[in-house]
């Protein structure tokens, strides 16, 4: 692995970092029960940030492409993810959100055409069960709205990784651009839903508004430009593989932070997701073609890598001779064949004046008929 692309993927893997950080930031720092009103702030504050910065409109069709991007990644992702994380015991969304990579992968074979490996699927299941182990305790009956919503969120971020990926940018737009443009668009539908469910903002005090400051810009303005900025590098499978890191981040602030112990078995799952994830970023290169020794003179031969497509074998039809082996040039017999020209009287050869021309290379030429 090149140290550029090592350094992308630190990059990219500092947002589901930051966000990892939200389970704690909003319980120690946020007023309760405030889902929508949480994710308007988070949301619209960046997108208009970012917009301000990067000083570039959608044109065309990006104005629609942008709000479906922004619907899928903020939209609906954000209101889905609280619903399902205040109806859901314990870390059963984190569980069900580290599903991510499987959705993609299906996701990229519908989309882009990429056929999932063996690789691929293994390495996004190997993480979803060290996240399970993390998170997931023991608890009544789930709720089912809970895990629909769950469910949806994973399956909305899913789609809008892989839309992301598909549609690019326009050209001489930054990830800074597409960033504003879909914080902004699912920002502003959030906030009349917010108003009418939730009512009127609540009072904030300086923690309230120190913690809204750093959902907005570090852990939304910053962490969804390096995401967005990582999916137009990297496959997306790769970047959604980066998605486990959320939830254990969450885990060892809950353990630095707030006291919360870890288990054996916790540990040994956050070494399993923590290694499917490292995994799941090595590229698999094709083996290269090796040079075999070659007698002097001769062209090297070069070994095919294995699983390398061969020429198709060309059969000779039935009843045709066999093709001879090294044949020799076949010599025609003395006087067979046209007749050297004269000497001196062949066209185009001027006489030099002598009556004496030199003989042929291959001796007098006898004359024709003989």
């Amino acid at each position: 692995m090149d140290a550029n692309r090592s350094a992308l993927i630190a990059l990219t893997a500092l947002a589901p970092v930051s966000w990892g950080s939200t389970y704690a930031v909003t319980t120690e720092f946020l007023p309760p029960d405030r889902p929508l009103f949480t994710a308007v702030l988070r949301a619209l504050p960046a997108g208009l940030l970012l917009l301000a910065l990067a000083r570039a409109l959608p044109r065309g069709v990006w104005w629609g492409k942008a709000a479906v991007l922004g619907a899928l990644n903020i939209g609906a992702f954000f209101p889905l993810l609280f619903l399902s994380a205040y109806r859901l015991p314990g870390g059963m969304a984190a569980v069900v959100g580290s599903t991510g990579p499987l959705f993609v992968a299906g996701l990229s074979l519908l989309f882009l055409g990429d056929r999932p490996t063996l690789r691929t699927l293994l390495t996004g299941v190997a993480a979803a069960l060290g996240v399970s182990l993390v998170v997931l305790k023991a608890a009544g009956a789930l709720d089912p709205v809970g895990v629909l919503a769950a469910l949806a969120s994973t399956a909305s971020m899913s789609t809008g990784t892989v839309l992301t990926k598909r549609w690019g940018r326009p050209d001489g737009i930054g990830p800074l651009a597409l960033t504003a443009w879909q914080l902004t668009a699912g920002g502003l539908p959030i906030a009349p839903v917010a108003l009418v469910a939730e009512g009127a903002p609540p009072a904030l005090d300086g923690r309230a508004i120190g913690g809204y400051l750093y959902l907005a810009l570090a852990n939304t303005a910053v962490a969804y430009w390096l995401w967005f900025r990582g999916i137009g590098r990297l496959t997306a499978t790769q970047v959604t593989l980066l998605g486990p890191l959320s939830p254990l981040t969450a885990a060892v602030i809950g353990w630095a932070a707030l006291g919360q112990a870890l288990t054996p078995v916790q540990v040994a799952g956050m070494t399993l997701a923590f290694g499917a994830t490292v995994f799941g970023q090595l590229r698999v290169r094709p083996a290269a073609a090796v040079p075999l020794p070659a007698a002097a003179g001769s062209a090297p031969l070069v070994r095919e890598p294995a699983g390398a497509p061969r020429a198709p074998l060309v059969r000779e039809p039935a009843g045709a001779p066999p093709p001879e082996r090294n044949p020799r040039p076949r010599r025609i017999p003395y006087g067979v064949g046209p007749a050297a020209p004269r000497t001196g009287t062949s066209p185009g050869v001027p006489r030099t004046g002598s009556s004496r021309t030199p003989p042929p290379a291959h001796g007098p030429v006898p004359p024709p008929g003989r």
